[in-house]
């Protein structure tokens, strides 16, 4: 499909209003006005990819749904940000990798940040992991901000795409991994508690929302990464990274 152009009035109008819409509480009374208004920039429009858009403002949809259309309309604003692929960083890349794939597949879930994505595809190559599964509305290395963020490694790194994180989820009991979601739920378990038993697949939830419940429910062990300030979560590529590290270093210990 076409990308947006975010010069067009139209795309501009949908912008604002999916973004007022989603700063709206789910009890606001302006929301069922916010949601036909942004219905009706959708589906006025002349872009085929913004009117496909409109089916998603239903009068019931909640923040979710809301950011199937708000993430897509920021990307584009968006293209034009600085990454250390613009500043003319060179590298020292080394011309294979050190050690074998540690098995453990990362899979993401509704990450509204196609940066992030692409951090994510550096730290898997990093630390020399498996795959990187990329669920829901979460960007594909087809996106040029992906792309751009993981400075090649998308190209080394393989992935898979799932419409839903359930259907990952299911994946990865039929291939009899361990699965292992990084959540601050009250249930964790932290980090450092959690020895590396491969094959297994680690679960990152989304910036806001997290993982929902009943995929938290699933994993057959909650993690956590203990937080020494107020703040009680972390940038997910940040967050993969520690994790990464730790798996990679008590897979190392057993060896």
């Amino acid at each position: 499909m076409a990308e947006l152009d975010a010069s067009t009035e139209e795309w501009k109008r949908a912008l604002a209003r999916a973004r007022a819409l989603y700063a709206l509480a789910p009890d606001d009374a302006a929301r069922p006005a916010a949601l036909a208004a942004l219905r009706e920039a959708l589906s006025g429009a002349s872009s085929p990819r913004l009117r496909s858009f409109a089916r998603l403002v239903t009068p019931d949809a909640d923040a979710r749904r809301v950011l199937s259309v708000l993430v897509p309309l920021e990307r584009v604003d968006a293209r034009t940000r600085i990454t250390d692929a613009d500043m003319g960083l060179t590298d020292t890349d080394a011309p294979s990798p050190a050690a074998p794939p540690l098995p453990l597949i990362v899979v993401a879930d509704n990450l509204r940040s196609a940066f992030n994505v692409g951090g994510l595809f550096r730290t898997v190559e990093f630390f020399g992991l498996e795959a990187l599964w990329l669920c829901g509305y979460t960007a594909t290395p087809e996106h040029p901000q992906t792309a751009r963020a993981a400075l090649g490694a998308e190209q080394s790194v393989p992935w898979r795409a799932f419409a839903d994180i359930r259907e990952a989820v299911a994946e990865l009991r039929r291939q009899n991994r361990r699965i292992c979601a990084l959540e601050t739920s009250t249930r964790a378990q932290p980090l450092s508690d959690v020895a590396f038993e491969g094959p297994c697949a680690l679960l990152l939830g989304s910036e806001r929302f997290g993982l929902d419940p009943d995929v938290v429910a699933a994993a057959d062990v909650c993690i956590s990464i203990p937080a020494f300030g107020r703040k009680n979560s972390l940038n997910v590529v940040t967050a993969l990274g520690i994790a990464a590290y730790h798996f990679r270093r008590a897979a190392n210990c057993r060896l």
